[in-house]
């Protein structure tokens, strides 16, 4: 790829700061996840780093007709889409059931699923489902280790599974599990936490047929642990970062060979010093629930933040005296996903 590959043609038209999106790089990520897995059925990829249709179109382009999200605003952007198999993985309690429901209602050409780690909210989601005269896919969602949500492995998770199985409205086809907590930059370090996950899973899954029920799908992982599970053909990927990519998981995980595809563009809009520049690059336009440095600007290596604040953030360089007041900088975010969030629009 050329030095300048994020040099945008119509740049002074675009008020800043913005989101810019590159269309042929995103392309290129995800024939690297197809070719990682072998097929484009195997992938399920995670749509809450960019929530956008355009990218699920080229996702569809290139063969890929499942998709995870976390919101139903995301699984309604992914019904308006094309998606034929949405999963929202997220436990769906007070209007969201029901939003759910309504939302499989309306496009009963669509596949739609949820997972659930709770008794009372299955058998409300259930009830729902049954007086819109569906029957909604369920898939148990697993703790593995992160403890943010799921239901461990073992006992418990059997005695849900075969609920989930008696109730009229929904139907359990599988397993969900996210093992977000694993984040070693050592590749084998990660592929030794994440084998015992995989022999957790599998004995689960035996124990599930001993009693006569299916394991039919298994959705798993995220970014980190998509090369381990990209080999382990019985599940499904569901990576979402590998899509646009940030400097944040290209640092910690080398093994991971992905193209940058998203980059902010903030303008100088004030020198306070010889040796400062400020932006108007400020919590709103990027992603600061990391520290410094949250954006790498392309170029100006050697830039130290020094006040992030709402609407400003100001940098310390040595090349300061190069930049005006109105010059464009391009930088690669830290985190995209939450940074993606805080734009309306994304220019291409």
């Amino acid at each position: 790829m050329p030095n300048d590959w994020h040099i945008a043609v119509s740049s002074d038209e675009i008020p800043s700061p913005a989101i810019l999106l590159y269309p042929d790089r995103i392309e290129e990520n995800v024939n690297r996840m197809i070719a990682m897995t072998g097929s484009a059925e195997r992938l399920r990829p995670h749509v809450k780093t960019h929530k956008l249709a355009e990218v699920v179109k080229i996702q569809l382009k290139l063969g890929i007709n499942k998709f995870k999200c976390s919101t139903i605003s995301e699984a309604e952007m992914l019904a308006q889409a094309g998606a034929k198999d949405i999963l929202v993985a997220s436990q769906q309690v007070g209007p969201n059931a029901e939003r759910l429901v309504n939302l499989a209602s309306w496009y009963r050409d669509i596949r739609f699923s949820t997972i659930t780690d709770d008794a009372e909210t299955v058998g409300n989601l259930a009830r729902i489902a049954q007086i819109n005269n569906l029957n909604l896919p369920i898939l148990l969602d697993l703790d593995v280790g992160m403890g943010r949500t799921g239901i461990k492995t073992g006992g418990a998770a059997i005695t849900l599974y075969k609920l989930i199985n008696q109730l009229p409205g929904v139907e359990p086809i599988g397993l969900h599990v996210y093992d977000g907590h694993l984040h070693d930059s050592d590749q084998n370090e990660r592929f030794t936490k994440w084998q015992k996950i995989i022999d957790d899973i599998q004995s689960l899954q035996n124990e599930i047929d001993s009693i006569g029920l299916t394991v039919k799908t298994i959705v798993s992982g995220g970014t980190p642990t998509f090369p381990f599970y990209a080999k382990h053909t019985k599940h499904e990927c569901s990576p979402g970062t590998t899509l646009l990519w940030d400097f944040g998981y290209a640092e910690k995980f080398p093994d991971l060979k992905f193209e940058q595809a998203a980059i902010i563009i903030s303008r100088v809009i004030s020198k306070p010093s010889n040796n400062r520049i400020t932006l108007d690059l400020g919590h709103k336009g990027i992603a600061a629930e990391n520290s410094h440095p949250r954006i790498k600007f392309l170029g100006l290596n050697d830039a130290d933040a020094i006040l992030h604040s709402e609407e400003h953030l100001t940098l310390q360089t040595n090349h300061a005296e190069n930049y005006q007041v109105g010059d464009l900088l391009y930088g690669i975010p830290k985190h995209i996903c939450p940074t993606v969030a805080l734009y309306e629009r994304a220019y291409v």
